[in-house]
C-alpha cells in the first residue's frame, strides 16, 4: 500500500501500468465498517483502490462542526491496508486548496434542498473537492455510501454535467445492529444520545412498513415519521422529507420510488439518514 501527500507522487503510482482499471473510495477519514466496505466492493470490481483521506474545509459551513470532526490516521492506515488498498492519498489542506484557490464548481437545483438549504454552501465544497480527487486519479469507478443520498445525486449529477469519464457507484448504508446508520460523528454521541439515535432508524422503518402496506400519502408518512422522532426527548428535527430519488423533489403521493431521508440533531450531534423505497 503506497501513501503519499503530493499529486505528483499520486499521479505516478496510479498510472505505473496504465491498463489497470481503478476505483475510488473518497472519504474524511475516522473511518468505520462503512467506508471499508466501499473498499471491499472496489476491490471485487477494479485491478486497483485508491482511496482519499481529506477533512474538507469547503464542505463545512460551521468552523465548530470542522474542529470537532473526529480524526486518526494512524488507524484509518490499518484498516484500508487490512481491506487490500492500493494507494492512498493524504494530502494538508494547502496541497488541496494553494494560496489565491479561487475555482468552484456549483450543482444547481438538486443541491438547494434538503442538507443544501440547512447548510449553506456544503455541496458547492463537496463538488469541487470530489471534481479534484476525480481529476487527481482519473478512476474508472468512484464508491459513495447511500447514507448520503443526496450527496451522491449531486456527484451524479456533476458526472453527468461535466462529462466525467468514470461510473459513480452507491453502495448500501452499513448499520450498527440496532440500526443506527454507521458514521464517523457517532462518535459524538453521549450515551444517552446514542441510545435514543436508533429513533431515525425506527422512524424511517415505520414509514417503510406503512408504505408496503399501501399508504402513499407523502404527508402522513412524514407525520409518522415526526412522531417517532419526537418521542425521543433529546431529538430535534432540522427535516424529514419524501422526494423523489433523482430530483430531491418533495412529493404529495407516491409512486413507484421515493427517497425518505431526514436530519436530526440528538444533542449537540446532527444525524442524517434515509431509506429508499421501490414498490
Amino acid at each position: 500500500m503506497n501513501i503519499y501527500n503530493n499529486i505528483a507522487d499520486i499521479r505516478q503510482s496510479r498510472w505505473a501500468d496504465p491498463q489497470l482499471s481503478w476505483g475510488l473510495v473518497p472519504t474524511m477519514g475516522y473511518l468505520h465498517e462503512g467506508h471499508i466496505s466501499l473498499v471491499e466492493r472496489a476491490r471485487q470490481e477494479n485491478d486497483r483502490v485508491g482511496v482519499s483521506i481529506f477533512v474538507n474545509p469547503t464542505q463545512f459551513n460551521d468552523p465548530k462542526d470542522l474542529a470537532v470532526y473526529p480524526r486518526n490516521l494512524e488507524r484509518d492506515l490499518a484498516m484500508l491496508q487490512a481491506a487490500g488498498a492500493d494507494l492512498i492519498w493524504t494530502p494538508t489542506p494547502e496541497q488541496v486548496y494553494p494560496p489565491e484557490y479561487q475555482t468552484y464548481i456549483t450543482v444547481e437545483t438538486v443541491t438547494q434542498v434538503l442538507e443544501g438549504a440547512a447548510r449553506p454552501g456544503h455541496f458547492r465544497g463537496v463538488a469541487t473537492v470530489v471534481a479534484k480527487l476525480f481529476n487527481v486519479f482519473q478512476p474508472h469507478r468512484a464508491y459513495f455510501g447511500q447514507k448520503d443520498a443526496q450527496q451522491v445525486a449531486v456527484i451524479k449529477r456533476m458526472v453527468q454535467d461535466l462529462n466525467f469519464n468514470l461510473t459513480v457507484i452507491s453502495c448500501p448504508t452499513l448499520r450498527e445492529a440496532d440500526g443506527l446508520a454507521m458514521s464517523s460523528r457517532n462518535v459524538n454521541l453521549t450515551p444517552e444520545a446514542r441510545q435514543q439515535a436508533t429513533c431515525l432508524y425506527q422512524a424511517l422503518s415505520a414509514a417503510k412498513a406503512a408504505f408496503e402496506q399501501g399508504e402513499r400519502s407523502a404527508n402522513h408518512l412524514r407525520q409518522m415519521m415526526t412522531v417517532v422522532i419526537q418521542a425521543a426527548p433529546l431529538a430535534r428535527i432540522d427535516y424529514i422529507s419524501i422526494t423523489h430519488p433523482d430530483t430531491l423533489m418533495e412529493l404529495e403521493t407516491l409512486e413507484q420510488t421515493a427517497l425518505f431521508s431526514m436530519a436530526v440533531f440528538m444533542g449537540k450531534v446532527r444525524l442524517i439518514d434515509n431509506m429508499q423505497m421501490v414498490s
